[in-house]
Formats: C-alpha cells, sequence, structure tokens
C-alpha cells in the first residue's frame, strides 16, 4: 500500500474541502474547486507495490514503478494532489492546479498500455514558474492584473515538457514578476505574490515574529523568486523556475534541493515573461540530480528554437539524455577551485570601511567538509583559486561593487555605481512581451501596468510599492541604448573576461566549487552553468535577532558547481558524484 497516500475517495474529497475553504479569498483562481472537480471522479488508488510512496521518490524510480505495472500515472497524480490538499493550507506553494491532470494521466496511461513510452517523463507531475506561458493553466506572473489569464501561445520549454510526456500539474508561486517590481526603499519580500500571498519554507513553516516584519513573512526563507517548496514537499516531482539573478539557485539552496541554471541560450526563453533576456534564464529544481538531469533535457529543444536565437550555443547531447552523465566516480581526477576571496573569506576594497563576502563560522566548517569530501573522492583541488574580478581591492575592478540598479534610489541621475541592464531589459523586453500577446493581454505596456497597479491599491495590487517597474519604465529604449551596451561591456569584463573565464583558464578547472547561494549572481551574469547540491543545515540567525522564546529551526545550505559555456554535463557529473558520496539531502520534517 501506499504507505502515506489516501486510503479512500471520502478522504481524499475532505481534503480538497480543506483547501478550498482555507484558499477561498486569498487562493483567487480557486484551484481547490477545480480539484474537487477532478476528485468527484476519482476513485480510490489500489494497492501499490510495498513499501511505495511518492514523498522523496525520484523520477526513475517512478518510472521503474510504471514499468512493472505497479503504478499509473493516475494513481501517481491522485497521490500528488493528495499531498496538494493535506498541506498546501501550510505552504501556500501554487497558484493554480491542473483540472484536468487525472484525464492527461489518463491519456498517458492509455498510451504506455499501447507500447508506446515517450522517454523518462512519461506520465510524470511537474509544476512550472507562473511566469511561464501554459495555455491550459493561466499565466499570471503572480499579478493581480493578470488574475485568470490565459495565453495565446505556449512556452517552447512546456511544449517541450508536454511532449516527453510530463502532466503540467500546477503552476508553482513567485516573488510576482519573477522580482522585478518592488526593490528599495519597500523591497517585495521573497515569494510574495499579489495574488497567493506568502509561500513558507517545509523547513520552518511559521511566520516572522520580529516587529517591523511581521506582514505575514516567512521566518525561514524560500530563496529567491522562484519558488521550490512544492518539490521539497514532494506536492510533484520536480519544477522549472526562472533565474535572472539567481531565482533558480537561491530557491534550491533554501530548500535542499538541486537547482540547474543553464548555460544562457541552452533553454528556450519564448514564452516566458522576461525580466531582461540578456540574463533570463530556466532550469529545473529537483531533489535529486538525476531528477535534474531528466528535467534538464526534456526542457530542451533538440534543434534551435527560430523564437529565440540565443539557443544556438550549445549541443543538446544525443536524444537530450543527461542521464548518460550521471557518473559516481565523476570526481576522480577533475580540478576543482576554491576561490577564497569573498567567496569564503572577506575582502577588504579600497575606501571601504567595512568588508565584503565571507562566510560565517557554521558555514565555514561545512564547506571545510565538503571540501575535504571533493579530496576524497579523488578531485585535485586547487587552494586558493580566487576569481580575479573577486578579489581585486579596486572599487572599480571589482565584480562585487558593480551591482545592477534595483531600486528607486537607482533611478536616472543616480544610477553611476550600477549597472542599467536589468532595468533597460525590463523596460525593452517586457513591452515586446507584452505585445507578443495579442489584443486580449490585460494591459499593452509596462506604462499602463504601473497605472493598473495604481488604481488598483486598495485591493493589493502594489502592497510594496512598484520601484523596480518605476526605474524601468523612466528608461529609453533608444537613448538609453549605448549607456545600456557601456554596462553590459563591464558586466562581461568583470563576470567573464576577469571572471568566470579568467579563474577556470588559469588553473586548468573544470568547474569552481561555491558556498551555499553564493555563485549564482556569478553564473547568472556571465551566463555561464551552475549546478547547486544539497548538503547541510547552517542556523537561521537574523538581524534583527528573532523575539525570546522563538526556536529557529536551521537553514538549508548546500555547494555549488560552476563551469564553462555549455559544460552542463560536466557539471551534472560533478554534482552526480558529491551527491552519491554524501547523500545529505534531509527531507522537511512534518511532510510525510
Amino acid at each position: 500500500m501506499l504507505e502515506h497516500g489516501m486510503r479512500d475517495r471520502r478522504h481524499f474529497i475532505h481534503a480538497m474541502t480543506l483547501l478550498r475553504i482555507r484558499r477561498s479569498r486569498s487562493f483567487r483562481q480557486a484551484p481547490a474547486a477545480l480539484l474537487l472537480l477532478a476528485a468527484a471522479g476519482c476513485e480510490a488508488p489500489p494497492p501499490q507495490a510495498e513499501g511505495f510512496s511518492v514523498m522523496e521518490t525520484g523520477i526513475p524510480e517512478l518510472q521503474a514503478a510504471m514499468e512493472r505495472g505497479e503504478l499509473t500515472s493516475r494513481q501517481l497524480v491522485t497521490e500528488y494532489l493528495v499531498r496538494i490538499g493535506l498541506y498546501e493550507d501550510r505552504l501556500n506553494a501554487a497558484v493554480s492546479i491542473n483540472p484536468n491532470a487525472l484525464a492527461e494521466a489518463d491519456a498517458l496511461d492509455a498510451e504506455r498500455a499501447r507500447g508506446e513510452v515517450r522517454g523518462l517523463l512519461h506520465g510524470i507531475p511537474v509544476a512550472l514558474k507562473d511566469n511561464i506561458h501554459t495555455t491550459h493553466l493561466p499565466t499570471t506572473g503572480g499579478a493581480l492584473a493578470f488574475e485568470g489569464y490565459v495565453p495565446p501561445y505556449e512556452a517552447t520549454l512546456t511544449t517541450n515538457l508536454r511532449n516527453a510526456g510530463a502532466i503540467i500539474i500546477a503552476k508553482a508561486g513567485l516573488t510576482e514578476f519573477a522580482n522585478w517590481m518592488a526593490g528599495p526603499p519597500r523591497q517585495m519580500p521573497g515569494n510574495y505574490n499579489a495574488l497567493t500571498g506568502f509561500a513558507y519554507s517545509p523547513y520552518d513553516p511559521r511566520r516572522d515574529p520580529r516587529p517591523g516584519t511581521s506582514d505575514g513573512r516567512p521566518a525561514l526563507s524560500t530563496g529567491g523568486s522562484s519558488s521550490g517548496v512544492g518539490t521539497a514537499a514532494s506536492f510533484w516531482a520536480g519544477n522549472v523556475g526562472t533565474d535572472t539573478g539567481g531565482s533558480v539557485i537561491s530557491p534550491s539552496n533554501a530548500n535542499m534541493l538541486v537547482g540547474i541554471r543553464p548555460t544562457l541560450g541552452r533553454i528556450s526563453r519564448w514564452g516566458i515573461a522576461p525580466v531582461t533576456l540578456d540574463h533570463d534564464m530556466a532550469g529545473p529544481m529537483t531533489r535529486t540530480v538525476a531528477d535534474a538531469a531528466i528535467l534538464l533535457g526534456g526542457m530542451e529543444s533538440p534543434a534551435p528554437d527560430p523564437s529565440d536565437p540565443a539557443t544556438d550555443i550549445c549541443e543538446p547531447p544525443p536524444d537530450r539524455d543527461y542521464t548518460r552523465f550521471l557518473n559516481p566516480d565523476g570526481l576522480r581526477g577533475a580540478r576543482i577551485g576554491i576561490p577564497r576571496a569573498f567567496y569564503y573569506e572577506p575582502v577588504q576594497l579600497d575606501g571601504e570601511e567595512g568588508t565584503r563576502g565571507g562566510l560565517t563560522d557554521a558555514q565555514a566548517a561545512l564547506m571545510a567538509e565538503a571540501i575535504a569530501v571533493l579530496e576524497d573522492q579523488g578531485a585535485v583541488v586547487v587552494d586558493p583559486a580566487d576569481v580575479p574580478s573577486y578579489a581585486h581591492p579596486d572599487p572599480d575592478s571589482n565584480f562585487a561593487a558593480w551591482g545592477f540598479c534595483a531600486g528607486a534610489h537607482q533611478a536616472k541621475g543616480s544610477d553611476e555605481a550600477c549597472s542599467v541592464n536589468f532595468k533597460y531589459g525590463a523596460k525593452r523586453d517586457f513591452n515586446a512581451w507584452l505585445a507578443s500577446l495579442g489584443p486580449d493581454a490585460p494591459v499593452t505596456t509596462l506604462t499602463e501596468l504601473r497605472q493598473w497597479n495604481l488604481d488598483h491599491a486598495d485591493a493589493g495590487a502594489a502592497k510594496y510599492g512598484q520601484s523596480r517597474f518605476d526605474i524601468s519604465d523612466e528608461m529609453d529604449v533608444e537613448a538609453d541604448r549605448a549607456r545600456n551596451e557601456a554596462d553590459m561591456a563591464r558586466d562581461e569584463l568583470l563576470s567573464r573576461t576577469r571572471g568566470i573565464d579568467a579563474v577556470l583558464a588559469e588553473h586548468d578547472l573544470d568547474a569552481i566549487f561555491t558556498p551555499g547561494s553564493r555563485g549564482a549572481g556569478l553564473a547568472a551574469r556571465s551566463g555561464t552553468p551552475i549546478v547547486v547540491v544539497p548538503f547541510g543545515f547552517v542556523p537561521n540567525d537574523r538581524s534583527p535577532a528573532f523575539p525570546e522564546g522563538f526556536d529557529a529551526r536551521p537553514a538549508p545550505f548546500g555547494v555549488g558547481f560552476t563551469g564553462a559555456d555549455c559544460s552542463e554535463p560536466r557539471l551534472i557529473e560533478l554534482a552526480y558524484a558529491f551527491e552519491q558520496a554524501t547523500r545529505r539531502r534531509v527531507p522537511p520534517p512534518g511532510f510525510p
């Protein structure tokens, strides 16, 4: 029997009813009602293989059970829906649920019965961040203006996944429009959006009790603007996030997941609401490296996508099969660099009183243990192997001192010390995306969206303001083109020429090894791939501190492998070998 599955249909419907009641106001898409419709035709799942559970079960194991006839896709979808019904009330992981998931599962089961198996994703439920177009579910970006909106075309990666046999069971939560709405002075908290509110970490699903932060935000960060919450709690087999500045890697790290931000252009961006196409990339978030490899292959196109000219950068592996790189001995002989400056140890820049970067004692101890694993597995550890642009003492030559403009204090006239690319791209690419939606789009320009939010502020459309939209909309795509190109050239100089490309070449490295999600920024702005793997926990220390008596649970903390363009096969090999040598992922407590 399924150890933690629903034993009868009445219990299943009861769980869905609880979800409907809880979500009747905040869950504006009312997916619970759709789940009830699905449940009306759902029979109790028959007995399964002894000891089988969807909790923490990987895609290869699910496929093996289906191949043996011990599991159907319909039963699998049912079990995931049950978990959503039982625990979504505590986690708020989804924006909408697919009302036709069971019917899609039936169709895929029928194909399997005829001997037509599309591959390792056949019949596997996954979730997509809700800025990725689906035409069978709304795509909202978490914005009130896009409530219930179904785009006129599907994202290329959505089509690829569905063609591979995946079932898009849900649209996962996100920070509204991928966290490019409200920056300073009122930074929108991570994983908040106006449609569904906050998501909560399954490792500590409580609200932050500190004065000044008691707006409902979580006590334990869920990471960046992609939600890994549902994957961590086994609501689905994996999810697809999007990453402009770290929002695949950061939430993967925060939820003890494997996350891959691919080389910029390996996965088509067509049909994804953009921040800036100079940095936007979608990537898989899963519980294991094997699952991430499978999901990455399902997302990738077999040939360059004519709708996204960047997709000619990397050659897919044969059959887009990344599982061939799951080598448990992959670290043996690998050259791995330890970039001490900034990543591990603080750096002092000329003219600055404080330092930048570095680790806490707990983080440093964990990384020392991780480096020992590399050595034990036969890797050649080059220590130190500093990234030149992070070690340089001159602020004008240090990448850590060259951020992107991201708040009201960096509007025109006050933006000389930051790259304008994000705010420039958010004007250029967001307006182009809105135009691609056609005449039925809720708004037609960023200017119109900003005004809509102001007009609907009483309904919660701009709870934290929209300073990032504001500084983007003041950009002039033609007049500011030269400034953007100059800043992009500096970005490339610091992130690539004197950044990742320099350190890899100087020490003849396969990858650099970074703590937690610390490597996300360099990878995102250089466009090079990074894989993060779960490893341990560190104290959830906040400033100001939590009040006395609040026992903050520890925060997940992983490790990252960053390599050169198109090095995903090698990075997957390294990450898999590390994962198999450590097996340090811990399921979240309280969600059996």
